[in-house]
């Protein structure tokens, strides 16, 4: 059998090949039964649309990049999961690009790959969502983009976060109503708008419950493991040793059990302990880690979807898409209640 084509495909759903383009480019004015009956052609022939010619004919590289800079592997996992999916049913191909560059070195490499590449949009994870420079330098390049768990929606952009704040106070109050008043915090890493975000939410649930903000029990991490292990080790080494353990991620959350462990300290009868993002290790290890599920897939998958629609929609008055998704609190077994 021979490759379907874009005519071969408006032949045999009996519409014309401009109707087959507007279903292939997600454009608006098709009616649905029409959308139906080209999008069944193009699974009964298998057309696989050639993204070269494509983007020649609209003038568009079909591309879209997604900068990224976390040391939590899941967490990046979880953001391709999202951006592929949106790009899978947008028929648009999706450039990962990985940095730790800051500053005018950061804005070079940006520039360098949007030249080579010739990117149609980007989506900015944390920390690149809140750095004014890079937003700048896209605006003045007319570049289209979309920001993932910003730490704020007043920037005109397409922009998808999850509630960091009120959720990171849940997950104390948890803790209060478990009996715990000596509740140690790790922060994340200084450039994740989310870092600001969590430590507000935590100091807040302790000033509701006129609970004493004590600074000895806060220590500095960098939402990796080793840093979660280094605070764990300053933070279980203090007199009075606080009662439970509050990290801004999962992955420092189980560096803390380690250490835990490896003083004898049983958890949670006698400290207990919670993370936040609910990445696989929260439940592959024991005991499992209380912690916060973060909507990630759906903010990526949401802040893509909607990027592309700026290049699809033909109405300029479409308003900016700027959300706030819930994250859930889930309870385990590495929060008890205080032993007197």
């Amino acid at each position: 059998m021979s490759k379907a084509t874009i005519n071969s495909v408006a032949k045999y759903a009996g519409v014309s090949k401009k109707t087959v383009s507007r279903v292939l480019n997600e454009e608006p004015n098709v009616s649905s039964a029409t959308r139906e009956k080209v999008q069944q052609a193009f699974k009964d022939l298998d057309y696989r649309p050639n993204p070269i010619a494509r983007g020649l004919a609209h003038n568009r590289s079909f591309i879209i990049g997604c900068i990224y800079d976390n040391p939590s592997k899941s967490y990046i996992t979880r953001v391709q999961t999202g951006a592929l999916s949106a790009c899978h049913e947008k028929n648009y191909n999706l450039l990962i690009h990985p940095c730790e560059l800051r500053g005018q070195a950061l804005l070079d490499n940006i520039d360098a790959l949007i030249r080579r590449t010739r990117l149609d949009g980007i989506v900015l994870t944390p920390p690149f969502c809140d750095k004014t420079e890079v937003l700048e330098y896209l605006k003045s390049k007319n570049i289209p983009y979309a920001r993932v768990a910003p730490g704020t929606l007043d920037d005109d952009s397409i922009s998808v976060r999850s509630n960091d704040e009120q959720a990171a106070f849940e997950i104390t109050e948890l803790l209060i109503s478990l009996g715990h008043k000596d509740i140690a915090f790790i922060k994340g890493h200084p450039d994740h708008s989310s870092t600001t975000l969590r430590f507000s939410g935590y100091l807040n649930a302790l000033k509701k419950n006129n609970i004493e903000f004590k600074p000895e029990l806060v220590d500095e991490g960098n939402f990796s493991y080793h840093s979660g292990e280094d605070s764990a080790r300053k933070i279980l080494s203090l007199s009075p040793r606080p009662s439970a353990v509050f990290a801004s991620n999962d992955y420092m959350a189980a560096a803390v059990l380690k250490v835990a462990s490896q003083l004898s300290l049983k958890v949670p009868e006698e400290m207990s302990i919670a993370g936040f993002d609910n990445a696989p290790i929260a439940r592959h290890i024991w005991p499992g880690l209380t912690t916060i599920a973060q909507p990630v897939e759906q903010m990526t998958y949401t802040a893509l979807s909607k990027l592309i629609e700026q290049f699809t929609e033909q109405d300029d008055e479409l308003p900016l898409h700027q959300e706030t998704l819930e994250a859930q609190l889930i309870i385990r077994e590495s929060t008890d209640k205080v032993k007197n």
